[in-house]
């Protein structure tokens, strides 16, 4: 399984996209009450505008297990993730600021792929649950209640949020809410969020759901936001990506240039 998100050329799915109505908001109050908790639980008081975590990184693909260093780095809308591994970098950049959302990755030839346009309507930072979780109770999203439930051993709250607007698929296709889905898993004591699931799809294939799986832990304060220390991402139930970071800066100023996607 590569680094990136499974690729596809942008011009053959965005050829179908069909602007749609005027946004509609969050209303399920018992989902948007957990969400407004869990950002005040990560965050208090902080306003936060960017994230820098660096570390070390544990990839595994196939018959490839390789250690190195990573960092990476999102803003509302986008994020950056370069590994350094033994086989040699890997770069991973996905901007949805602009509205347009467009994405690349690299592995150690250096040669930039465009990521599947089905591929990145789920939120840029998944590697960072504030910005994701914040969507919720965005302009054109919706945020459901699922309940509450187990999920790792741990007692947690469900809370789904989709995209509503911003794009139509023809008939047949799979919708935005089911392509945008993202689920969050809110541990039901301190209301950070203990996991995250969304699917991933082939390049051919936006029907086709591959469950990805993030889980969240070793939270630590820094300046006055909870951050997790260990990410951990899997791909159909088997650990593709462990992440343990050494040090987070917020706040420090990031530009969007950072997180420019080159033209393909």
């Amino acid at each position: 399984m590569r680094f990136a998100r499974l690729v596809l050329s942008f011009v053959v799915v965005a050829s179908l996209l069909i602007p749609t109505a005027a946004p509609q908001t969050a209303t399920n109050p018992q989902a948007v009450q957990y969400l407004r908790q869990a950002l005040a639980a990560i965050s208090g008081s902080t306003s936060l505008s960017d994230v820098t975590l660096t570390g070390s990184a544990h990839r595994i693909a196939g018959s490839d297990d390789e250690t190195g260093t990573a960092t990476l780095k999102a803003v509302s809308g986008a994020s950056r993730i370069d590994l350094n591994l033994s086989s040699g970098p890997r770069t991973e950049i996905f901007n949805s600021s602009s509205g347009s959302p467009a994405g690349t990755w690299s592995g150690p030839d250096a040669v930039s792929h465009p990521v599947a346009f089905h591929n990145l309507l789920t939120d840029a930072a998944w590697f960072f649950p504030l910005f994701p979780i914040s969507r919720g109770l965005a302009t054109g999203y919706a945020a459901t209640y699922i309940g509450q439930e187990t999920r790792n051993g741990k007692s947690v709250q469900h809370i789904a949020i989709t995209q509503t607007s911003g794009f139509q698929f023809p008939a047949g296709a799979p919708s935005l809410a089911h392509l945008s889905q993202m689920d969050f898993f809110l541990d039901a004591t301190t209301l950070v969020p203990a996991a995250a699931t969304f699917n991933i799809h082939p390049d051919n294939d936006a029907g086709r759901d591959i469950p990805i799986e993030v889980q969240f832990s070793d939270y630590r304060n820094v300046n006055g936001v909870q951050i997790p220390f260990h990410v951990q991402k899997f791909l159909n139930n088997g650990l593709i990506l462990d992440l343990q970071f050494t040090s987070a800066a917020v706040n420090t100023g990031l530009s969007a240039t950072g997180f420019a996607v080159s033209a393909q």
